[in-house]
């Protein structure tokens, strides 16, 4: 589950700094009956200022009457939602860096015991975490242990355990 909100990936206009963090912020402007929505963030280096784009050029009418009130209270949960939209990324030709954004909650089972474990990994929010790296930490291993219980069959999933995964999955570790 995330415990922050991930650090934006773009180069800043000031500095040589390729990060920065989300102030909270929305800019509204409105031009007659059009509105312009920027996320205000902050560069991690030299504090200077970036406009991310969520709405541009859009009648008033077309936006919901409810997210209005959200951006004009700069809601936190907004900030956080609209920095995982992808139309956003897209948009603005950015990427998030969850590193130390988010943490592993266990639910305090202890299963050392078991010869044979069922697990049920359920993401909170859409975080790109490398499987193996999940395993490891949640069940106390190396992650060269866990790489080596995948090639001798011992951990198995119905979905691919190498590169990054965002969704739901479950697996088996045979003891």
């Amino acid at each position: 589950m995330p415990t922050c909100p991930p650090l934006v990936r773009r180069r800043c206009h000031a500095c040589t700094s390729g990060r920065f963090r989300a102030s909270g912020k929305f800019r509204v402007n409105a031009n007659h009956k059009l509105l312009d929505v920027w996320l205000l963030v902050l560069c991690t280096a030299c504090g200077a200022t970036a406009k991310l784009t969520v709405l541009e050029r859009m009648n008033v009418r077309c936006v919901r009457p409810e997210l209005l009130d959200r951006l004009h209270d700069n809601d936190p949960g907004l900030t956080a939602e609209l920095l995982q939209d992808p139309v956003v990324q897209r948009r603005n030709r950015i990427a998030l860096d969850w590193d130390d954004a988010w943490r592993l909650d266990t639910g305090g089972s202890d299963h050392q015991d078991c010869e044979v474990i069922d697990v049920s990994v359920r993401f909170a929010a859409r975080i790109p975490v490398r499987p193996v790296r999940l395993i490891a930490e949640g069940c106390g291993l190396s992650r060269a242990e866990v790489e080596r219980l995948i090639t001798e069959g011992r951990l198995v999933s119905a979905v691919s355990l190498g590169g990054r995964l965002s969704d739901d999955f479950t697996f088996t570790l045979k003891r």
